[in-house]
């Protein structure tokens, strides 16, 4: 049961002009003429220098799909259900057959109902209206159909305000993330390679092939029968996504048979070589696993710093030397484990290999503390968007987002 003076209408019955898509065949780019979006310009926000242009004779065939600031686009193909407003600087724009204008009505909201089609209810209402095999697309009609819940206009404002907070909150730790990785990648490149030394650190650099320093093993060629309680088995996933936790499980039986010729040992470092190739992930915890042929184990040397090792796995400079050497032509890509071997590794001393490494560990424990408060956040918006679609008015409406703040 709604609350009282909320309405459920489709999404015809909130727009003042009809629902449309436009252009069949933009044409070429035509430097200075009329910017239309396609499906793919659909994100949170649209930059009108990213926008192509087509003649201002093909928009004026199309000028009753023309958009203004403050429709909404929506997706209708590909990113299906992906939408953004038309912001104050794309005076006039036109769209394609991917795309739909919405034009909101004077008892509609924008921003509310911009929020109202991004909640899971609206989008997974979006997709079931879609049809097609190999290429999913929503129709018009069928859009013109989605359901909505409508809130008084006063209402709908507030909730626009709060939900938007934490969309600038959310977009603000984005940016903050995207520095901090491309500092750290600076770092690097920088502190990898000894094209920047620390202060007091004076040691030569070596360069040795990796099979010279440390040795290396594939896992089990077979894919085994999984048991429900057992050891860990490690793949690729594992390593492309930094969590270990969730495992499929071998029995005791093959354990122990497989870590009599390849055992993981803590300090070791995991190599992804078959298609997500070149991800290396230091083994940091006690660890009692069995992984798969696609991976690699290096086992830890005495003359590498465990971290910087896996700091100097990571580079570029030997990532693109490991893809160099990669198989191409097979499927999935792989690499031998020889060729991993003849690939070159780059290392001071061993006192200026822990203090590179501290570096880069702080630059890691920044990127995750922002991870984590990413995560956070849109969290919290879902949770307020799923507040949403059970139509509770709001306590949670005098909540705001905890915003990080750089100094």
């Amino acid at each position: 049961m709604l609350p009282e003076g909320w309405k459920k209408i489709s999404l015809a019955d909130a727009v003042r002009q009809k629902i449309s898509y436009g252009i069949v065949q933009a044409g070429p780019h035509v430097n200075g003429g009329v910017p239309y979006i396609k499906s793919s310009d659909v994100r949170d926000d649209i930059s009108l220098a990213s926008l192509q242009r087509t003649s201002t004779d093909i928009h004026r065939k199309y000028i009753r799909s023309s958009v203004h600031p403050g429709d909404i686009v929506f997706s209708l193909r590909g990113n299906i259900g992906a939408t953004c407003i038309v912001p104050p600087e794309i005076s006039e724009a036109n769209l394609t057959q991917g795309t739909a204008r919405i034009s909101c009505s004077q008892k509609v909201y924008p921003s509310f109902l911009i929020q109202e089609l991004r909640t899971s209810s609206c989008i997974q209402q979006a997709l079931n209206l879609s049809k097609g095999s190999t290429f999913k697309e929503i129709s018009l009609e069928s859009l013109r159909t989605l359901k909505i819940i409508l809130p008084p206009l006063p209402e709908q404002k507030k909730i626009a305000a709060i939900l938007s907070t934490w969309d600038r909150a959310i977009e603000g730790t984005e940016k903050l993330l995207a520095n901090s990785q491309q500092q750290k990648k600076a770092l690097m490149q920088q502190l990898l390679t000894g094209k920047k030394r620390l202060p007091g650190f004076t040691g030569v650099w070596k360069t040795k092939k990796l099979k010279d320093i440390s040795k290396i093993y594939d896992g089990t060629h077979q894919t085994p029968d999984y048991v429900e309680i057992g050891v860990p088995f490690y793949s690729v996933e594992h390593l492309t996504s930094g969590n270990f936790n969730n495992t499929k499980f071998v029995s005791e039986e093959i354990y122990q048979r497989e870590s009599k010729k390849r055992k993981i040992e803590t300090d070791d470092i995991l190599l992804t070589r078959i298609g997500d190739i070149g991800t290396a992930r230091l083994i940091d915890w006690n660890v009692r696993a069995s992984f798969y042929v696609s991976l690699a184990l290096i086992k830890s040397s005495k003359v590498m710093s465990p971290k910087f090792f896996e700091c100097a796995l990571n580079s570029e400079l030997f990532r693109r030397e490991l893809w160099h050497r990669t198989i191409h032509v097979a499927f999935p890509k792989k690499i031998n484990l020889g060729d991993i071997g003849d690939c070159s590794i780059h290392f001071p001393p061993l006192p200026e290999q822990e203090a590179i490494a501290a570096i880069l560990t702080t630059a890691d424990e920044e990127i995750a503390s922002l991870e984590s408060d990413l995560s956070r956040l849109r969290q919290e918006k879902k949770a307020l968007a799923v507040l949403l679609s059970f139509k509770r008015k709001a306590p949670f409406f005098q909540f705001r987002p905890q915003e990080r703040v750089q100094h």
